[in-house]
């Protein structure tokens, strides 16, 4: 088809150029691109953009267009950054590869993440960014860092900064007056640099603003540079006419909120991260990226070193790659050692010989095969690429490759994790039968999440944790959501506070009880006290996550209980914070950081199937019908409630989702004849399970049990499997 301008399909579309260019980013279009890396209009390409317009997100859009446009302001997008071996014109190259080839991706770690070109063509994921580079790292959380910002703060605070002048002696002159820019910009960079900070310190801004506007000044600079693309050297007897503009960076505001930047070094990071996809496009040559970014660098740290030398570089001894040096065959494969993941990519060119020392690659295709084929199986995939060069080397037939390894899945028992708290109907002691049975997918939906014992030990990487009390939603969201070790010093200064009795420490007799006795007569006035100080909080809407995690552990069987007016009124109980409960705390904990976990506090009919993704799981554990707990008291979960589980079911069923319904089908001689009548006239899967909890088990032994638990699916078990 006849190739189209770009003015006129903004034209047609009647939108601007950067709305279009938003809308691809933002949606993730698929565009088929020139060999440039530049999208190639034609009239497919522009009905692709038609369905995805919105006219609402338009309003929305253009509204912010609209203030940027009339105070004169342009938009920068993450791709308008120059850096040796960025991979933008590449990623739809390797978002392929992985959409054709991979299964499961939801966690998706950019371990060398540069720019963070490669990251964002899986913002639809959620993403590990990492990087040596401290501008770098700043870059990413601007660009995928969790936390709300203002736009009109940053746009109001972008034109300012545009409208001044000024020429005060600052560091940035001092140190680098009419080398990389003139001395009046670095005058103007030096001054806006310490603005940004002193805000930030001052409160006036919040960190994703503070690194949004740090990136913006980087960008900008980066766009006047008098250099050709690094900082290792500046262009002598040059006139600097380009003068400094900071555009508008806008962030997207829906990416995916458990997304992580990091910036230490990733041998070191991969020890104690999981992922689905592990990307790596490490230093390919002796070319040390702190040495071409040094400026930038030095910008984004903001510590004013002393800095040398004709390029006027600081102290970067710390910031030195092994993967530049002889050693980096060593630390690559240290690195896959230690990797734990389901498929590693490795971007790496055919450069080992081809140009000259400097640029040609540090590990030999040989040594990558040997490393990659000891974790998995390796296929390779080619793209012609352009590479970086000095003009001193003659390169002809450049290829970018792609190893894709899908790792060796190892026959390791899994462990399963229990939740740090008694929470009454919790699954724990019958994973082991009803594991085996479940048809998992690449998403878990725990409907009915309750304390999360049947999700956090789900093999996928991605949990929607779903339940209707918000108060144990929000209690398991703050225990993924705080470091572990503060976590527990947080546990520990209230226990303290409240004087409870830590027998982990100081033994039962210390307390003048034992084991069996239990610690009740020592705890309960200061129980009663917490449990006070925690309800107090809760009548003016304040809920005390670590203070109510302490009551559950010191309450009655450590479970969780609330009267009608929200107040926890469980009695003290015999235990504490023993060595068992922080160990089982500490494993939950760092389990929930290691997955992708969204948590809902719904309704079970209040959730859309419409926007659940196809490849999902529906785990539902309902309150019982013809039993009673803690969670059902008074009968709470009616007749009612439990047709429409089953018309919800129904509903999924048609749709083509899986699903696993744990119930009971008689209790104490009370029958459940709404699902048992269910089951038969829908021609679902029941598997009996046994009560006792011991070994799986799937077949009712005796007959005559008062007490039926199963399991129901809507897909038969492959038993050739077992």
């Amino acid at each position: 088809m006849k190739e189209r301008n770009v003015t006129d399909v903004v034209r047609e579309l009647d939108i601007s150029k950067s709305y279009l260019y938003k809308l691809i980013d933002k949606k993730n279009i698929s565009i088929p691109k020139t060999n440039t890396g530049r999208y190639f209009w034609d009239e497919d390409a522009v009905n692709t953009i038609k369905n995805h317009i919105n006219t609402k997100d338009t309003q929305n859009i253009n509204d912010i267009e609209y203030l940027v446009s009339s105070l004169g302001l342009k938009q920068s997008y993450i791709n308008n950054r120059r850096y040796l071996g960025n991979k933008y014109s590449l990623s739809d190259f390797i978002r392929n590869t992985v959409d054709e080839n991979c299964k499961g991706i939801n966690i998706v770690v950019d371990i060398f993440s540069g720019t963070g070109s490669v990251a964002n063509v899986f913002k639809d994921k959620m993403i590990i960014t990492n990087d040596l580079l401290y501008s770098n790292y700043i870059s990413n959380y601007a660009w995928f860092g969790n936390g709300e910002y203002s736009k009109e703060k940053i746009i109001e605070l972008i034109y300012n900064y545009n409208q001044m002048e000024n020429k005060e002696n600052n560091y940035m002159r001092v140190n680098f007056a009419n080398t990389f820019f003139s001395a009046d910009d670095c005058s103007k960079i030096g001054y806006i640099r310490e603005n940004i900070e002193v805000r930030y310190k001052n409160k006036e801004i919040n960190f994703k603003e503070y690194t949004i506007l740090i990136t913006s000044l980087l960008y900008a600079m980066d766009k006047i540079a008098n250099t050709v693309g690094h900082y290792d050297a500046y262009r002598k007897n040059v006139e600097l006419e380009n003068k400094l503009v900071l555009n508008v960076i806008l962030p997207e505001e829906t990416l995916n909120s458990n997304n992580i930047c990091y910036n230490i070094d990733a041998n070191e990071l991969i020890k104690n991260i999981k992922s689905d996809l592990l990307y790596l496009d490490p230093p390919y040559n002796s070319r040390q990226y702190c040495d071409a970014y040094h400026l930038l660098e030095n910008v984004a740290r903001w510590k004013k070193p002393e800095v040398y030398g004709v390029a006027r570089k600081m102290d970067r001894s710390e910031l030195k790659s092994d993967y530049c040096t002889i050693t980096a065959t060593k630390a690559f494969e240290e690195l896959i050692e230690n990797a734990d993941t389901k498929y590693i990519l490795l971007s790496y060119n055919n450069m080992s010989t081809k140009g000259n020392d400097r640029s040609n690659a540090k590990i030999s295709d040989e040594d990558i095969m040997r490393i990659l084929k000891k974790k998995g199986k390796v296929t390779i995939f080619e793209s012609d690429y352009k590479s970086f060069s000095t003009g001193k080397s003659n390169i002809k037939d450049n290829k970018e490759r792609l190893f894709l390894c899908e790792v060796f899945s190892e026959n390791k028992r899994k462990i399963n994790i229990s939740c740090p708290f008694n929470y009454t109907g919790g699954k724990f002691k019958l994973l082991k039968q009803i594991q085996p049975l479940f048809h998992e997918k690449e998403v878990f939906l725990d409907l009915f999440a309750g304390g999360g014992n049947v999700g956090i030990n789900s093999t996928s990487s991605r949990v929607i944790f779903n339940d209707l009390n918000y108060r144990l939603i929000g209690l398991i969201k703050f225990i993924r959501e705080t470091n572990t070790n503060i976590l527990l010093n947080k546990i520990d200064n209230v226990i303290d506070k409240y004087g409870l009795s830590k027998s982990s420490l100081y033994g039962y007799s210390y307390y003048d009880c034992n084991s069996s006795i239990g610690l009740a007569t020592y705890n309960k006035e200061r129980f009663l006290k917490l449990r006070e100080d925690f309800n107090k909080k809760a009548i003016v809407g304040e809920i005390d996550y670590v203070m109510l995690y302490v009551l559950i552990v010191y309450s009655f069987n450590n479970q969780i209980r609330f009267n009608r007016k929200g107040m926890f009124n469980l009695p003290v109980g015999k235990r504490d914070f023993n060595s068992k409960m922080r160990s089982k705390l500490v494993l939950f904990s760092e389990e929930l950081k290691s997955k992708d976990i969204q948590f809902v506090n719904k309704d079970f009919r209040d959730i859309s199937l419409d926007n659940i993704s196809p490849k999902t799981f529906i785990y539902c554990d309902p309150p019982y019908l013809i039993t009673t707990a803690t969670y059902n008291e008074n009968g709470m979960w009616t007749d009612k409630d439990e047709i429409d589980l089953l018309d919800f079911l129904d509903r999924a069923d048609k749709k083509g989702f899986s699903f696993a319904l744990s119930n009971v089908l008689e209790s104490k001689n009370e029958k459940n004849n709404i699902l048992s009548d269910w089951i038969k006239s829908r021609g679902h899967y029941c598997y009996y399970l046994n009560k006792s909890y011991s070994n799986s088990n799937y077949h009712r032994k005796d007959k005559n049990s008062i007490s039926e638990e199963v399991l129901i699916t809507n897909y038969p078990v492959d038993w050739r499997n077992e």
